[in-house]
């Protein structure tokens, strides 16, 4: 499958240039897309330099910080315009492993529509989260899954490989969400749409250099959008009519 993997990134200088080098060892033949927020620490040009080395290597440069669900966005129309049959999204920091990036694709190439790096799964885990994160985390996946009627367990992990039509199907550039909620959006519509998500355990490591992205404005802002996503569906199906078989 030809491939193309999205990062973004905002402030990774400290990152960046082993997590390239660590893509492109594990998948040799698939490209790679950085979509940078104007980092001001000059992470772009370590992209460049990056690229120039190994090659097969993009950037999308952005004027502002404008967060993670349009980064995505914008990354995601340039994989689909350019004819790419799988599309990868993983962050720059080393939480996700590359290593794990072949069996994401084995699980597409197999059938899968999507496949979702989760810590939720049985053989999954988290490692360096303090207590209260780690219960946030989980709990706060459980209540989206059943809130949503998703029958995922990890529906804000950012480590995704995607069948290129089937994200396409689902027009990610009409989505509105910002941060974690953006990955939620995304699944939600996967499954509403019928399609095949499947989960494959990983172990999450927190970053060891630059700062993370994550908030309370961001976990407030999921948390509020599933809900009113929830009650929306609900308020569907209860106004949907009935059928006579």
């Amino acid at each position: 499958m030809r491939t193309i993997v999205v990062l973004p990134t905002y402030n990774e200088r400290e990152n960046v240039a082993n997590l390239l080098a660590a893509v492109r060892s594990t998948l040799p033949t698939a490209d790679i897309l950085v979509v940078d927020d104007n980092s001001p620490d000059g992470t772009a040009s370590i992209v460049e330099e990056v690229a120039a080395e190994l090659g097969q290597i993009k950037l999308l440069r952005r004027p502002g910080k404008h967060g993670l669900g349009s980064a995505y966005r914008e990354g995601f129309v340039v994989a689909l315009d350019e004819g790419y049959d799988a599309v990868v999204s993983m962050d720059v920091d080393f939480s996700h492993d590359p290593a794990s990036l072949p069996e994401l694709l084995a699980l597409l190439e197999a059938g899968a529509d999507a496949v979702i790096g989760s810590r939720y799964v049985p053989g999954g885990a988290t490692e360096d989260w303090p207590l209260h994160r780690r219960v946030l985390s989980r709990w706060g996946n459980r209540y989206t899954s059943l809130v949503l009627r998703l029958q995922v367990r990890d529906c804000t992990s950012g480590f995704r490989a995607y069948r290129a039509s089937a994200l396409a199907s689902i027009e990610p550039s009409s989505t509105t969400a910002e941060g974690y909620a953006f990955l939620t959006e995304l699944v939600r519509r996967l499954v509403r749409a019928g399609y095949r998500v499947m989960e494959s355990p990983i172990t999450f490591r927190d970053r060891q250099y630059g700062e993370s992205k994550m908030s309370s404005r961001i976990i407030v802002e999921s948390m509020l959008l599933v809900t009113r996503w929830g009650a929306r569906d609900l308020l569907t199906r209860r106004q949907a009519p009935e059928t006579i078989d």
